[in-house]
C-alpha cells in the first residue's frame, strides 16, 4: 500500500467515529451541536440536521475506506482505521465534558 492510503484509512475511522453521536442524537430527537450550529460547534442544531451530519460522515467514512483499501486481509490498514477512530473518540470526549443537556 502507499502511504496516502494509510492516510485515508486513519481519516476513515475518524469520520466513521464522528458519525455515531450525530446520528444517535438526531434519531433520538435530541439536539446536539454541529459545524451548523451558532456559535458552530457549541450552540444546539436540529435532530434533524445531526442524521443528515451523522449519514455525511458515514458516507465520507466509507469512501475513505474503499480508497485506504481498509481489508482484513491487511492488518496494517486495519490499524491505521481503529487508530483513527480512537483518535476522534478521544478528541469528541473531551470536546464534550461540559456539555449539558440543557440547548
Amino acid at each position: 500500500m502507499k502511504w496516502y492510503h494509510y492516510i485515508a484509512c486513519f481519516f476513515a475511522g475518524l469520520f466513521i467515529a464522528n458519525t455515531v453521536p450525530h446520528f444517535v442524537h438526531g434519531v433520538s430527537g435530541d439536539v446536539f451541536p454541529t459545524p451548523f450550529s451558532t456559535p458552530a460547534g457549541k450552540g444546539p442544531s436540529s435532530p434533524t440536521i445531526n442524521v443528515l451530519w451523522g449519514l455525511l460522515n458515514l458516507a465520507i467514512g466509507y469512501l475513505l475506506m474503499r480508497v485506504g483499501k481498509v481489508s482484513n486481509q491487511r492488518l496494517a490498514s486495519i490499524i491505521v482505521f481503529f487508530l483513527g477512530i480512537i483518535a476522534m473518540s478521544w478528541m469528541l470526549s473531551v470536546s464534550f465534558i461540559d456539555k449539558q443537556m440543557q440547548f
